[in-house]
């Protein structure tokens, strides 16, 4: 690629009208403004300006080739200019990819964001699958659990808190569970992802057994326990799975946040609310720490205050009943 700079500087001493002016505005010493101006007429074999000791003017040459000149130059600033607003305000499309459900979150503390940048649009990408952030032009991600290595940078926002859930319907015909030992006779809801012991292709219910999953418990010094129970349901979707269980289809464990409005109306019922669960990290991932553009910088922080004000799951007490 061609050197653009001697066509800027040239464009500066016109509109200058000296070497000397252009040089205290560009930064440069006269005699280098100079050299770089003596540099492109001799890489063309013309003269682009009549010196004198006072003044400047055009040959044709230069009259010809300096609109040119000033329409780079203005496109140099354009650009210059577009950079200093993404750094400084929040424009443009804003890419989040978030697992299934995270909808529900992100749109409250988002929100206020676009309210106020309204030259800010947002696309939300939610799939529980791990896509491409690099190819999906990803500006911010949300991650539960354990992540893998990347060279994006992680932020955590918060714990999301589980909890085990069952409709009414579901304990009105099959009980309330008193103990661990109780959920091994209850029908069980799974993600699929979770599924250890896959049934296999063509089995029917009454040939083998369930497919089976784990539950990790914790007592009371945080030391971690797998119970394996079956599972009668599966699903790929953690909406699915939370609506399986307040259809009543059995027993589920859920995220916290996300059940807590179906707890507080009843359409959901708390199991076992003395068995400390897991909690899972959520990261927040970018793709660098010091140069986020402004969109991305406002939406970090509105999606950590908005997580951070998110309410932990209560305990009754810290410990597991057998």
């Amino acid at each position: 690629m061609n050197d653009f700079k001697p066509y800027a500087v040239f464009a500066e001493v016109v509109a200058c009208g000296s070497m000397s002016a252009a040089a205290r505005r560009l930064g440069m010493t006269p005699s280098a403004v100079s050299q770089i101006i003596s540099g492109l007429e001799r890489d063309f074999g013309v003269s682009l300006l009549y010196r004198s000791t006072r003044k400047i003017a055009l040959t044709e040459a230069g009259e010809r080739c300096y609109p040119h000149c000033v329409r780079l130059l203005e496109a140099g600033h354009a650009a210059a200019a577009s950079l200093e607003q993404a750094r400084d305000a929040p424009a443009g499309e804003l890419r989040i990819a978030a697992p299934l459900g995270f909808g529900f979150h992100t749109a409250p503390a988002l929100a206020p964001v676009l309210a106020e940048w309204p030259r800010l649009r947002l696309t939300l990408i939610v799939d529980d699958a791990l896509i491409d952030l690099v190819e999906s032009r990803i500006d911010i991600a949300l991650r539960v659990g354990d992540l893998p290595d990347s060279n994006w940078v992680g932020r955590k926002l918060c714990d999301m808190d589980t909890v085990l859930c069952a409709s009414p319907a579901y304990l009105a015909r099959h009980g309330m569970p008193d103990s661990v030992a109780d959920l091994a006779r209850h029908h069980w809801l799974a993600h699929v992802r979770d599924i250890e012991e896959p049934t296999p292709p063509g089995a029917g219910l009454d040939e083998v057994p369930l497919p089976t999953f784990p539950l990790e418990l914790m007592d009371a010094q945080a030391n971690m326990e797998r119970i394996m129970l079956h599972a009668r349901t599966a699903t790929t979707n953690q909406i699915a799975l939370r609506q399986l269980c307040e259809q009543g289809m059995g027993i589920a464990l859920l995220v916290y946040a996300d059940v807590r409005p179906a707890l507080e109306q009843g359409l959901l019922t708390r199991i076992l609310p003395q068995i400390r669960l897991p909690s899972y990290p959520l990261t927040l991932l970018t793709g660098g720490r010091d140069r986020e553009p402004a969109k991305v910088r406002v939406a970090m922080a509105a999606l950590k205050s908005h997580f951070a004000s998110l309410p932990r799951a209560p305990r009754a007490r810290a410990r597991v009943d057998k």
